[in-house]
């Protein structure tokens, strides 16, 4: 169903044209990513989408009562908030209606003929339903646990940094669900666990959502459609990120004019993607069909816990053996490493040695220490005990706060200050647009001021100017963010021709995956695990032995003496929303298989489909197996549910 329709649109900022006659669509239950460069209308498209911003000719449509709501770059708070009120503000309403249904099946217990409170009741139950706020309370524990802001929960929330107020915002968003939630970079902030937890809830609860994102994963995990926005125009393919690198590969060999180097990163985008990122999920897939059989198992046999556990932290180790090539030369000797910062032991008893030809990424929860040991790197920060040695050589380093720019120069300025329009990159020698074409900048940039460049400019001027410098290490702090995927494209190419040594701080993990040859895996409380694995197959690996130590723990609350079994019998009972449910399901499902036969018969026969359409039929099928699905697996968990509470009572 067509919640959103942009009809012909047209968008200019003065003279310059940013969309031109584009259309837009937002169906329920799609998830729609949009990217292109940066500067390429992305963030227009979103905020006319939102009706934040006006637009020169075309037309807007919505659903009546449509509800939008978008994740601001800059959160704005109630005063005198703090971090808990600001996560529940939005939710009055949700608490009133669950309070309200309450009441009404209570009523309804002796009254089960009154028509109107059965109407309210149904449609109090619908906008639970579509808000899935059945636990509010839970999820507001949940959600405050899993974005790091329980320490901070009864604190002022003007207090936080930026980007802990924009997961303040996030949460409180996600907690509302509105009918379309559009996020502008919402994985900018959110560490790598924060954002498992996010595709988790976004897929869970079948969010209908529009966002631009540059994490890849994210992408191509959440994304159901993919729209590009090029040349003013909208260009739409099918599905998330890999399937975007296919189809859009197969568009531009079509095109009769040239795109070589588009193209060059795209084959070689897409054949990383194909044989690394497929391979992987292949064996994860294996590892999880492992965990499910292990989960009967387990039921007769505890000890197959303990052996699968054993199994893959020996695959774990297997990935950590010494890699690295004693003949090299050593850049730093880290001996016995600690550090603490006020009160928190961010690094403890650390040793290391890194050499010229390490690529290292440096992972890790938020606050866990990642960019202390930079600093410490760097010269800049003091040890609390141990050292750090490190030998005579060059270091080019790159952080968030561009501090190697300076606002009044122009991009000639700042890459030739001694005059000239020549650039020496690794011994070669280019005019400076020749190079900086490579980082997708036009000629007419060449005399902007460095001031007058968005962020992701700024940050692409940065990337650029350091890899003029001659040094033999560099060292980067969360490089890819306000990068579009093209610029960071071009940054992995960078970063694979380097002959020196390459540090990065990140959570990007297809970033790490792609680049990175060693990981230092900040555990979070003080202690560096070093690792030559895969970052997704750690983080994989991580969380199967998480669910195997998760059901350990539920064998052991199995075999709980008989009065805890019954208080948990008591506990556990079917809502009423349920009993209604497995009396109405099957009904609904049955009517359901009936139309999915009718429109399957009508795709076999050319009379049928020409006359109502071929497009407009294979979308109504997807739909309707869609909640046919939804419905399937619903019943499912009510029954799995009655079953247990019925094997309780025979215990």
């Amino acid at each position: 169903m067509a919640l959103i329709d942009l009809l012909d649109v047209y968008k200019h900022y003065e003279a310059q044209k940013i969309l031109e006659g584009i259309n837009f669509h937002v169906d329920e239950g799609e998830r729609i990513v949009i990217v292109g460069k940066n500067g390429s209308g992305k963030s227009t498209l979103m905020k006319i989408v939102n009706n934040s911003l006006d637009f020169d000719e075309g037309e807007r449509i919505t659903r009546q009562n449509l509800q939008i709501k978008m994740l601001s770059q800059v959160p704005k708070f109630k005063a005198g908030h703090n971090v808990r009120e600001a996560v529940e503000a939005g939710l009055d309403e949700l608490k009133s209606a669950k309070e309200r249904y309450e009441e009404i099946s209570e009523q309804l217990s002796s009254d089960f003929d009154n028509t109107l409170l059965l109407k309210e009741h149904a449609e109090l139950s619908n906008t639970l339903d579509h808000h899935n706020a059945w636990n509010l309370d839970d999820k507001i524990e949940r959600i405050i646990q899993h974005f790091q802001l329980k320490e901070y929960e009864f604190k002022d929330v003007q207090i936080l940094s930026g980007g802990e107020q924009r997961r303040v915002a996030l949460a409180s968003l996600l907690l509302q669900k509105p009918d379309v939630l559009l996020l502008d970079e919402p994985t900018n902030h959110l560490d790598v666990y924060m954002v498992e937890f996010l595709e988790e809830l976004i897929l869970k609860e079948k969010f209908t959502l529009v966002f631009i994102s540059h994490d890849r994963y994210f992408i191509d995990r959440i994304a159901t459609k993919t729209i590009e926005v090029e040349d003013t125009k909208l260009r739409e393919y099918r599905g998330g990120y890999s399937n975007y690198l296919e189809q859009k590969q197969e568009y531009l060999r079509t095109l009769q004019k040239q795109h070589d180097t588009l193209l060059k990163h795209l084959k070689t985008e897409n054949e990383w993607f194909a044989r690394g990122v497929r391979a992987r999920l292949k064996r994860n897939e294996g590892r999880k069909e492992r965990l499910m059989n292990l989960r009967e198992d387990a039921k007769t046999n505890p000890a197959q816990i303990r052996k699968m556990r054993v199994e893959l932290q020996r695959e774990a180790k297997h990935f950590n053996r010494d890699k690295s090539v004693n003949k090299q030369k050593m850049l730093f000797e880290i001996d016995h490493l600690g550090i603490t910062l006020g009160q928190k032991r961010l690094i403890t008893d650390f040793s290391a040695r890194i050499l010229q030809k390490d690529v290292i990424a440096i992972v890790g929860p938020n606050g866990s220490g990642k960019s202390t040991l930079l600093k410490a790197l760097l010269g800049r920060l003091q040890a609390t005990n141990g050292t750090i040695k490190k030998g005579e050589f060059a270091i080019g380093y790159f952080d968030q706060h561009r501090e190697m720019l300076d606002d009044s120069r122009n991009l000639i300025e700042t890459f030739c200050p001694h005059g000239g329009d020549r650039v020496e990159v690794r011994g070669k020698n280019y005019h400076v647009y020749g190079y900086l074409k490579n980082f997708l900048f036009p000629r007419e940039f060449l005399d902007k001021k460095i001031g007058s460049l968005s962020g992701g400019e700024k940050n692409r001027v940065a990337l650029a100017l350091l890899f003029t410098k001659q040094v033999d290490c560099l060292i980067l702090d969360e490089p890819t963010n306000d990068l579009d995927i093209p610029t960071i494209n071009i940054l992995e190419e960078q970063l694979q021709n380097f002959p020196g040594a390459v540090m990065i701080v990140s959570h990007d993990r297809y970033f790490i995956d792609k680049i990175a040859k060693k990981l230092f895996i900040f555990k979070g409380d003080g202690t560096i695990e070093e690792s030559y694995q895969n970052y997704t197959e750690y983080l994989e690996l991580e969380r199967e032995i998480k669910t195997l130590n998760i059901m350990e723990r539920e064998n052991t609350q199995a075999e709980k003496p008989l009065h805890v079994k019954k208080k948990s019998e008591k506990a556990l009972k079917l809502t009423y929303k349920e009993k209604e449910a497995l009396q109405t399901l099957p009904l609904e499902i049955e009517k359901l298989e009936e139309e999915i036969d009718s429109l399957n018969t009508c795709l076999s026969n050319p009379e049928c489909y020409q006359e109502k359409g071929l497009h407009v039929i294979a979308k109504e099928l997807e739909k309707l197996e869609l909640l046919y699905e939804e419905k399937i697996e619903y019943l499912l968990n009510i029954e799995e549910k009655k079953e247990l509470i019925e094997t309780l009572k025979e215990e």
